[in-house]
């Protein structure tokens, strides 16, 4: 699950994981609140991993890290702080809450695939 704000990013998102995986599957969500929904509705597959925006109106990627890390049915997915911060604050801050990890929103394409890669091979997943 990629949960960011910017259409395109999420499209470009989606694409990468395709092209990595034809058969993983990749939802896409623009809202922390509907994400947070989604997920809770049971409506959708339990996702692998969840890659998070920080940066988002409404309920921003903090908040929704610290949503689902509150949830006992959601808060053993591996996420990922998917953002365009490089501060040390907002790593040190989002590991306090709970994300497995942080990376920097990469620059070309290539990159973004072999980031989806890098977390693909270390959670074994079939659902994003």
């Amino acid at each position: 699950m990629i949960i960011d704000d910017d259409f395109e990013d999420r499209n470009l998102f989606c694409e990468a994981v395709k092209e990595i995986n034809e058969n993983a599957k990749c939802l896409a969500v623009g809202k922390g609140e509907d994400a947070i929904a989604m997920l809770r509705s049971g409506s959708v597959l339990r996702p692998d991993l969840i890659f998070l925006d920080l940066n988002m109106p409404g309920m921003n990627g903090r908040e929704c890290l610290r949503e689902i890390k509150k949830d006992s049915e959601l808060k053993d997915i591996p996420i990922v702080i998917y953002s365009t911060s490089s501060s040390q604050k907002d790593i040190r801050e989002t590991r306090e809450l709970g994300a497995a990890y942080f990376k920097v929103k990469p620059s070309s394409f290539k990159s973004l695939c072999e980031y989806i890669i890098y977390f693909m091979e270390m959670n074994p997943v079939t659902q994003i």
